[in-house]
């Protein structure tokens, strides 16, 4: 999800802190699935890395009819509109994934799907102008019995395309702000969206992470033909829990700060849940999870692996537990604002003596083999695009012989222990700052300090507790935090490292990656758009401005008598199928 400069849910992108992580687990014993409805304790998972979209498959009929499945949640909900910039946060998203209707939403293996629970079909009818044609199901229906019509399509579109209604706190606009027109037909069943100019993403509108909500009820709350009206029913999502669903569930109660009860959707048309209810409990601290899980009080959770959590779980009979990589990724950032770094041989330099492989073995290494060094800034393995494009520049290989070579071809001299510029001043002291708090970061910019110490460089370490807040203000010269990418990937590029954008913190610029990145965002060729893209990967990677360094693994934990739960690395997290959940019979 992209993030406006000055929106505050950005920040929900920036991953917070991590702790050290495990490999694959289980919990209470050996074995694969026994193949008969069933599940060896502790192997539930055990597919899932060959067939991360179908392990622990179980059908409809071999489900216990009723039951309840009760799953941690790691934030209060604090605002119900997911379009906003405050509503935003992940944890709202899985809580409401039953809930609210979408387009297409994102699957285990980090790829994005249609919703064909609520659209038949999304077409692209043009490409001049681009055109695309949605139909939607005509059995799809929100709770009250009025249709899910085109009427929502054109509600979403107006709040989020930054002109109708530019009071709208909306997450983002992007997509929206290129389309033209949005028309129903066939009695607002057809849905035909016309773009200005062409959006490679347009998959992207109305997905899962932006859902679409009830224009009919929007328009209980503020004239939707007004800038004040739409701004008033907007604000009144965020302010009020939906008392409407388009989804396989309807929200029973919610007790802040507690829980959040979901119970079949009476007028849910696609198949029924077998369960009676999902309960998502609210446990802020994710050092009680194991212990909710051990106690029975939560029989799924998605925390943040960290050792003593991951051992704890390891150790509950009849739990299966799993690590996915997914589409956080670890990264160094220059700011490029910093004298001293504005030249690029330096920045070459310090990337190249910096050795990635020793940095993942002094820290996550030693806890997992899964995780290899990222060569690509926006796109994950796995994903459709991924190009190495960082082993060939030499940076991430720990060559401290390359890196000086590298500084005196440029004119740099090494005097003692101090490097010196082209000009014979000293490079200053710079400082790398990570997250307070965060032991691997830590780890990791220390290493990074003493690869640099070996050029004759300086680099002080300093955590902040405000990461958005550094970030936003330069006050530092390094920095090492982590991006969620996307399964849309080219807006975000654009946001990401094009000139001036929002969440370009270390004010990278070059004209030819912002004309191959806008080009790539608006291509109705997604071919031509990865093409693209990985050209201005390369440039980028020659610029030496982001160094990746490593995807950041996820953890789920579950009972093994619950089927159809499996990791969802994407920010659809594991709630993206909650229809399928249910127990198994016997």
């Amino acid at each position: 999800m992209l993030r406006s400069k000055s929106g505050v849910a950005r920040f929900a992108a920036l991953a917070a802190g991590a702790a050290l992580v495990l490999s694959a687990c289980s919990g209470g014993g050996d074995g694969g699935g026994d193949g008969d409805g069933g599940a060896q304790t502790g192997q539930m998972f055990a597919e899932c890395d060959a067939n991360p979209n179908q392990c622990n498959t179980l059908a409809a009929d071999q489900l216990q009819d009723g039951g309840e499945i009760t799953m941690a949640l790691e934030k209060n909900i604090a605002n119900w509109n997911l379009n906003s910039t405050e509503g935003n946060v992940f944890e709202t998203g899985m809580a409401l994934k039953g809930v609210l209707p979408s387009t297409f939403y994102s699957q285990p293996d980090l790829k994005f799907t249609e919703n064909t629970d609520v659209i038949e079909s999304a077409e692209q009818t043009s490409t001049d102008p681009q055109t695309i044609v949605y139909t939607i199901k005509p059995e799809a229906v929100w709770s009250d019995g009025t249709p899910i019509s085109a009427d929502d399509f054109i509600y979403i579109w107006k709040t989020q395309n930054g002109r109708d209604c530019s009071d709208c706190a909306v997450a983002t606009t992007a997509g929206y702000d290129q389309v033209s027109t949005v028309e129903g037909s066939d009695n607002g069943k057809t849905v035909t969206v016309t773009y200005e100019t062409p959006f490679t993403d347009w998959a992207q509108l109305w997905e899962s992470g932006q859902p679409i909500y009830p224009a009919h009820i929007a328009a209980e709350h503020g004239d939707l033909d007004t800038p004040e009206g739409l701004k008033s029913a907007f604000d009144w999502f965020g302010a009020n829990m939906p008392t409407f669903s388009g989804g396989p569930y309807k929200i029973e109660r919610f007790v802040n700060n507690q829980s959040l009860t979901l119970v079949p959707n009476e007028r849910w048309w696609g198949e029924k849940p077998k369960l009676d209810r999902v309960i998502f409990r609210i446990i802020t601290d994710a050092t009680q999870e194991p212990t909710a899980l051990q106690n029975n009080e939560v029989q799924v959770i998605y925390p943040q692996p960290q050792v003593d959590l991951v051992n704890q779980v390891r150790n509950i009979s009849g739990v299966s537990s799993f690590v996915g990589l997914g589409l956080t990724w670890e990264h160094f950032d220059f700011n490029l604002d910093t004298p001293a770094l504005k030249n690029k041989a330096l920045r070459q330099a310090l990337f190249t003596a910096v050795d990635r492989q020793a940095l993942i073995n002094g820290t996550v290494g030693q806890f997992t083999d899964k995780v290899e060094p990222l060569n690509s800034n926006n796109f994950m393995p796995g994903q459709e695009g991924y190009e190495d494009v960082i082993t060939a520049t030499g940076q991430g290989a720990g060559d401290v012989d390359k890196a000086k070579q590298i500084l005196t071809d440029a004119g740099y001299t090494l005097e003692g222990e101090q490097l010196r510029d082209p000009d014979g001043q000293a490079v200053p002291e710079l400082s790398i700052r990570y997250t307070t708090g965060n032991q691997i970061r830590q780890d990791s910019s220390e290493l990074f300090a003493q690869a640099a110490k070996e050029l004759g460089v300086t680099i002080n370490v300093s955590p902040t507790d405000d990461l958005g807040g550094t970030l936003d203000s330069g006050e530092y010269d390094i920095m090492l935090f982590a991006w969620v990418a996307s399964p849309y990937p080219f807006a975000n590029a654009v946001q990401n490292w094009t000139s001036g954008q929002g969440n370009n913190f270390g004010n990278y610029s070059n004209p030819e990656v912002d004309s191959l990145l806008n080009e790539a965002a608006a291509e109705t060729d997604r071919t031509a758009a990865f093409a693209k893209v990985n050209e201005a990967n390369k440039i980028m990677a020659e610029d030496a401005y982001v160094l990746p360094l490593y995807q950041k693994p996820t953890f789920i934990a579950a009972y093994d008598n619950i089927a159809n739960v499996r990791n969802n690395s994407t920010l659809d997290g594991p709630t993206y199928n909650i229809a399928q959940w249910g127990l198994r019979a016997g």
